[in-house]
This record gives C-alpha cells, sequence and structure tokens, in this order.
C-alpha cells in the first residue's frame, strides 16, 4: 500500500536551517518573526517577500515559496503564516500546501513551540498522497523498467487477476510503495519532541488507514477483484485483526439471497469479510458496515457510458471500513469494533439478475427489483441483519456511495447523514465537524415508505428520482430492529471529489475515516 511520508520530529537547532540541503520551511506566528540566526541574505529576501503585496495578503494557514534562497543551501525556503491563534484546519491547510510539493527531498520544517505543529504534520501525511503505482514514468524522473507491461488483459479470465508487473509486485513484497531514487522524509524541528510522540504516532495510525482507503478506491477494478479486496482485509491479520472471509457456500447457507442475486451475473464471486477489533473488554462492539460494489455496471439496467470507468469507485464505503479498522488496530484503540463489507460485482451476464426478480433477504423479507442498479441497499440489507444477528452492536454504522440523489442535493461537501438515533447522528457530526470532514443529516420519516411500497413483494428497490437518497435509507431501516441505534451514511458524492480537497489531491479522498476514529475515540473508547 501507499505509505505516509516518513515524519520525524526534532529539538530546534538554528545552525541547520542554513545548511539544509532541500526544502527548508519556517512556521511564522507573524510576518516580523522571522527566527534567529537565518543567513542575512536569506533573511532580508524573506522579510521584501513579507512585506510585499502577496506577503501582505497571506492568510493563516498559507505559505510563500522563495526559489534558492541567498546564503542557504536549500533549494527553496517556505514561509508558513500560522498565528498561534490559527484553527486546528488552518494548521492542517498549511501542512497541506507543504506536503503538496515534497517532491523527493528532504523537506525540514522549523515549528518551534507553535502548539499546533502536530495538526500542520499531519496535513502535511494527508496532502503528501500519491498514487501512483501504474504511472510509467515516475515525475522527474526515468521510466520504470517494465512498469505498465500486461496490464491489459488479453483474457476473460485475465480480467479477474491481479495484474501487476515485475516492479510493482517487487515494491509489495517488500510491503512498500517508495519512490524511485531519494524517498521524501519531513523532519518538525520543535521545543518539546518528546511531547508530540504519542500524539504523531496515533496521527500516523490515522493517516496510514485513510491511505488505505484511497489506495481500494483508486484501485481499477481489474486488479481490485472481490477476492483481491478479501486477500487484502486478510494480511490485516498481522497488524492484530481478527479477520473472517465468508464465501457463497456459507452466505446462501446463511440466506443472504440479496446481496447474492447482485453478484450472480459476475465471475467475481461474492464475499462478506469481518474484521474485528478487541480493545475494550467485555463491552459489546459498535459495528461499522461497508458496502464493496467493486463495480457496477448496473447490471440489466446499465449505467451511461459516459463516467462508468467511475464505478470502480462503488466499493468506497467498505475501504471506508477497512480504512478506519486499520487505524483503529495500529493506535491500539481501547474499543470493540466489528466490521462488515460486503463485496460484489454487478455486471450484466445471461445469469445476472433482472428487472422484476423478486428476492427474500436474510431477514426474510420479499424484495422487487424495479432497478438493477439500485444494488448497493440490497447488499448493505443482508449485511446489516447478519451484523445485528451475530453482534449485537450498541450501534451500527452503514457506509456507502448509494445514490446520485445525495449528489443533487448535498454536492461533494458534504456526506448525507440519516439516523433513527439523534444522540447517535449527533454524535457522527460533531466527530466530522471536528476532523474537517463535511456531513448534513438530511431527514427520514414513514411519508417516504410509500413510495417503497410494493404490490408483489414486501418493498421494491428504490422509489424512483424523488428523495432518491432518502428513500434509500428508508429501504435500508426496514433492516434495522426495532430499539437498535443506526445510523446510514451516503458518500457518494465525498468518496471521489471531481478534484483535489485541501488535504487530498485529486482521486478518492479517504472521506470517513478520519470522522470514524474520531467518534470512536470521543465516545466508544474506554478512558
Amino acid at each position: 500500500m501507499t505509505q505516509p511520508v516518513e515524519i520525524s520530529f526534532t529539538e530546534v537547532a538554528l545552525e541547520k536551517l542554513a545548511e539544509h540541503r532541500g526544502r527548508v520551511a519556517l512556521v511564522l506566528t507573524a510576518a516580523d518573526r522571522l527566527p534567529g540566526r537565518l543567513p542575512r541574505p536569506a533573511r532580508e529576501a524573506a522579510a521584501r517577500a513579507l512585506a510585499s503585496k502577496a506577503g501582505q495578503a497571506l492568510k493563516p494557514g498559507q505559505v510563500l515559496e522563495l526559489a534558492f534562497p541567498a546564503g542557504m543551501a536549500a533549494d527553496a525556503l517556505v514561509l508558513v503564516m500560522l498565528p498561534q491563534t490559527s484553527t486546528q484546519a488552518e494548521a492542517r491547510r498549511a501542512g497541506a500546501a507543504l506536503g503538496a510539493k515534497l517532491g523527493r527531498s528532504h523537506t525540514l520544517i522549523h515549528a518551534g513551540n507553535h502548539k499546533l505543529a502536530a495538526d500542520l504534520a499531519f496535513g502535511l501525511a494527508l496532502r503528501g498522497y500519491d498514487f501512483s503505482v501504474y504511472k510509467t514514468k515516475p515525475a522527474n524522473g526515468p521510466a520504470r523498467p517494465g512498469a505498465g507491461d500486461g496490464m491489459m488483459p488479453e483474457s476473460e479470465g485475465a480480467a479477474t487477476d491481479a495484474l501487476l508487473d515485475d516492479a510493482q509486485a517487487a515494491d509489495a513484497a517488500e510491503g512498500t510503495d517508495a519512490p524511485i531514487g531519494d524517498k521524501a522524509r519531513v523532519t518538525v524541528m520543535v521545543k518539546d519532541p518528546e511531547g508530540l510522540a504519542k500524539f504523531a504516532q496515533d496521527a500516523a495510525a490515522v493517516a496510514e488507514g485513510v491511505f488505505f482507503t484511497r489506495d481500494l478506491v483508486n484501485e481499477p477494478a481489474n486488479v481490485l477483484t472481490t477476492s483481491d479486496f478479501a486477500d487484502r482485509l486478510l494480511a490485516m491479520q498481522e497488524i492484530g485483526l481478527e479477520v473472517e472471509v465468508l464465501d457463497e457456500d456459507q452466505l446462501a447457507a446463511l440466506g443472504m439471497r440479496a446481496l447474492l442475486a447482485v453478484g450472480q451475473g459476475s465471475e467475481s464471486p461474492s464475499k462478506v469479510v469481518v474484521m474485528r477489533w478487541n480493545g475494550g473488554g467485555d463491552e459489546q462492539p459498535l459495528a461499522l458496515v461497508g458496502k464493496g460494489v467493486v463495480f457496477d455496471t448496473g447490471g440489466i439496467s446499465i449505467k451511461p457510458g459516459a463516467g462508468m470507468e467511475e464505478m470502480t469507485m462503488d466499493m468506497g464505503g467498505a475501504g471506508v471500513v477497512a480504512g478506519t479498522m486499520r487505524a483503529l488496530a495500529l493506535r491500539r484503540a481501547k474499543a470493540n469494533v466489528v466490521g462488515l463489507v460486503g463485496l460484489v460485482e454487478n455486471m450484466p451476464d445471461g445469469r445476472a439478475y433482472r428487472p422484476g426478480d423478486i428476492l427474500k433477504s436474510m431477514k426474510g423479507d420479499t424484495i422487487e427489483v424495479v432497478n438493477t442498479d439500485a444494488e448497493g441497499r440490497l447488499v448493505l440489507a443482508d449485511v446489516l441483519w447478519y451484523a445485528q444477528e451475530t453482534y449485537q452492536p450498541r450501534a451500527i454504522i452503514d457506509l456507502a456511495t448509494l445514490t446520485g440523489a445525495v449528489i443533487i442535493a448535498l454536492g461533494h461537501d458534504n456526506a448525507g447523514v440519516f439516523s433513527n438515533d439523534d444522540a447517535l447522528a449527533g454524535q457522527i457530526l460533531s466527530a466530522a465537524q471536528a476532523e474537517g470532514e463535511g456531513a448534513w443529516r438530511l431527514p427520514l420519516g414513514k411519508s417516504y415508505d410509500s413510495l417503497i411500497d410494493c404490490r408483489l413483494a414486501d418493498m421494491k428497490n428504490t422509489g424512483g428520482r424523488a428523495a432518491g437518497s432518502i428513500t434509500a435509507a428508508q429501504f435500508l431501516q426496514r433492516f434495522v430492529r426495532e430499539g437498535q441505534a443506526w445510523a446510514h451514511i451516503d458518500i457518494a458524492g465525498v468518496a471521489l471529489p471531481p478534484g483535489g480537497t485541501d488535504l487530498a489531491p485529486k482521486g478518492a479522498s479517504g472521506w470517513g475515516v478520519m470522522t470514524l476514529d474520531r467518534l470512536v475515540r470521543d465516545t466508544y473508547e474506554a478512558p
């Protein structure tokens, strides 16, 4: 997997500023507070830059860069405006501005006694993500020998293989995707490096969870098959998670006919993967459930061709659950959490399920399929019921790239949150706000039930265009037991936004890992 940049904290040594080769960043609490022992030519250049129109316009969290500063060995001197009154979000944005230009050099950051140094480092780590495993020519470097060979399948069967070239396979065997040549690294000079160690360790765990989610969402479907996905989750047993994979025979025995129907047109076998982290004693677990449609053609109700290539991200909910479980295990969270993901592929085929089919869920309710592109809720219905039957969770949260309707309602800035429990909804929204991840609560109500009522079965799998994200949530609520605290988070708009965000380059955002980790930390962890 893609690894976050190596960040270390060390004591302040101002004499290193002039001699450092690479990039030097100065965290400034005010425009006239340059650190001492900066070479005079560089100090004068920095002061002049800060007095310029661009320098005067600097806002908290913004940076100004000077190339090849006189009197210094550095390639660049970066001035980071971050008053002590700055917010956590501004500190992370400042770090992200540095992370966006890491390159392959060693970045030295002078943060002194700034109280937000750790948040700056966290923002840098998150924005320093680069998913370039399929690039044959690294940025500013020669082509990788053999890169890209055999990436397209030569036969139908090859489409289910994880097609990696020799160089990528070597990286995977070593457990790292280190860049060609020198590996980027960051050193942050602070007054109390030991005091930041615990925070930095936990932040690194969360960053790795975010990166794991981004990698999964960015992977193409000819690599991230249901089997490959399950194997990646099984590998997390190495970090302490208990992982179990349920195959199609086991799912059939359990009665998960709704989930199995979605995947029956695909060569990739449907699976449910259960990940357990037991760090909280005898407490009942929090359950996280993720939709894992590794590719969604829409099935027989096939999607338009334009933009269908982005349906590799329809496993985004499962990706967030997996990344969260990884973060919790890495930081040894003092909580019991179980993550369950339903892995399927929705393909048109002679065996594929059809509009008009009637399915029986694990719960026993019957569902008429009126659109095979409303498949995610069928997967979630069975996994939600299994999670409650098996683990009796304190609360259950499902995440899914479920509806285009939520994008119409909220755009790409907010995930849609639905819940039958005001306290749980408030906890999720508070955690999202604390981590700077947009979330907005949308309504549930019995009046919407009539839109999914059905003449032939207990319900139909879509209520049409009107209130599309709400009727999808209303459908899922039918598979939640009376009295069970539950929330559904529709991440269709935030999992793969059309451009970069403050803390992520263009591509998968990893939205939700930080929110769920904060939720566990604030609400479910033992003191």
